[in-house]
């Protein structure tokens, strides 16, 4: 392993920038959102009852552009603007995205209209070379990788930014919900991108995914206070989008700038090299997996896919009993045990982390089921009352069987 040090005191010191920016540029962004109209109005599918006002994304980008900008008068951090202009990619590109979104939210685009924004963005981060390039697939020898040409590379960016940038939208149901899930996914990224720069020991372009992840990770948290449950603001498509964008040009140039040398990663080279698709496949498992199943729900139904509905999964675990803030903790859980358990490949065998993985999601799931297991139980019980409350009116039960009966019910209940 390469002897480099990792900046973490300028990491932690992008965190909170970020994290400051944002916190305090919500509250003026929610008095613009508030002035010139910027609501999310009352529909069938939404789980709010008052008006409030979106835009929220503005200030996250605001947090996210400002730390960036700082980390480059930083002079331990300076090298990853040096080597390419991904950094200053992620800032024109998030100001387009940004751009859109809040045009969405105070008119209302169409879906047409912001699948061009999105690709529009898209192509900004590749005119900055922000694109994917080469993967690696296992083999025998310990891996080797597949290297595209820059118009497939350009395509696979593009793809990947699009459908982050609609799966973090989807996902954007519940109070504090993206903000939580992207700040969880966002720590994840960063702990592998800082494993990779340490084990590659290249300070310029290994050191810009964990800046962009320490940046929005900052960022997220800055907002939270003012989005969780009850939420003073929203993400709107201004926020979602962005955070998708985000974090689809963190993961690109984590995951998909590897180099030929990557080989002398040492005796778990396949594992540590297929790691990056892990992270990814976690970080966009539960926004992605709702994506799908909506356009999929959607296109059955014969409606359009993007069209909107009630059937989320954020909706279904209010409709089993989860209350508000329940529902939305238990996808704190799940994005922290797919993520962690990611993460954890890169650090230990699969054979050592297989256990606790499947563990936790065992108790990921009966935690996210147990209302509904209640209620089915509580329902056998009512029937079963009832039914023996009809056995007893038809048999005409004397007045020591009502007795024993009693005995019998306040047994079960003590029970």
């Amino acid at each position: 392993m390469a002897d480099i040090v990792i900046p973490g005191r300028e990491y932690a010191i992008v965190f909170a920038i970020a994290a400051l920016v944002t916190y305090v540029a919500t509250g003026g962004v929610r008095l613009l959102a508030t002035r010139i109209g910027a609501f999310t109005p009352i529909r069938d599918r939404d789980v709010h009852q008052i008006p409030k006002p979106r835009m929220g994304g503005v200030a996250v980008y605001l947090g996210v552009a400002s730390a960036i900008l700082v980390a480059r008068r930083i002079p331990a951090l300076s090298k990853a603007f040096d080597s390419s202009s991904a950094l200053q990619g992620v800032l024109v590109a998030g100001a387009v995205i940004v751009l859109v979104g809040v045009l969405d939210d105070r008119f209302d685009l169409d879906a047409v209209t912001k699948l061009f924004g999105q690709i529009l963005a898209a192509g900004v981060l590749v005119l900055y070379g922000v694109t994917w390039l080469v993967v690696w697939v296992p083999s025998a020898d310990g891996g080797s990788s597949v290297t595209f040409d820059q118009t497939q590379g350009a395509l696979i960016t593009v793809l990947i930014t699009v459908v982050l940038a609609n799966a973090m939208n989807f996902i954007d149901g519940l109070d504090g919900l993206l903000a939580g899930v992207a700040t969880i996914s966002g720590i994840a990224v960063f702990i592998f991108s800082v494993h990779q720069f340490m084990v590659s020991g290249n300070d310029t372009v290994s050191s810009e995914p964990p800046l962009i992840a320490a940046a929005l990770v900052g960022a997220c948290l800055g907002f939270l206070p003012h989005n969780f449950y009850p939420a003073r603001i929203f993400m709107g498509d201004s926020g979602s989008m962005f955070i998708g964008l985000t974090m689809a040009a963190a993961t690109i140039t984590a995951s998909g700038q590897l180099s030929s040398d990557s080989a002398n990663f040492g005796a778990r080279s396949t594992v540590a090299l297929l790691a990056p698709v892990i992270v990814v496949l976690a970080v966009v498992f539960i926004p992605l997996l709702d994506f799908l199943l909506a356009v999929i729900r959607r296109t059955k139904e014969g409606r359009h896919p993007f069209s909107a509905d009630k059937r989320h999964l954020h909706h279904r675990m209010l409709a089993i009993g989860h209350t508000h803030r329940q529902a939305v903790l238990i996808f704190y859980l799940w994005a922290f045990v797919l993520s962690a358990g990611s993460v954890s490949l890169v650090f230990a065998r699969w054979q050592v982390v297989i256990t606790p993985i499947v563990l936790a999601l065992a108790v990921a799931m009966v935690i996210s089921m147990w209302p509904w297991v209640r209620a089915r139980r509580l329902g056998r019980r009512r029937a079963e009352e009832a039914q023996w409350a009809v056995a007893r009116r038809e048999r005409g039960v004397t007045p020591r069987e009502r007795g024993n009966d009693a005995g019998r019910g306040g047994g079960e209940s003590a029970a």
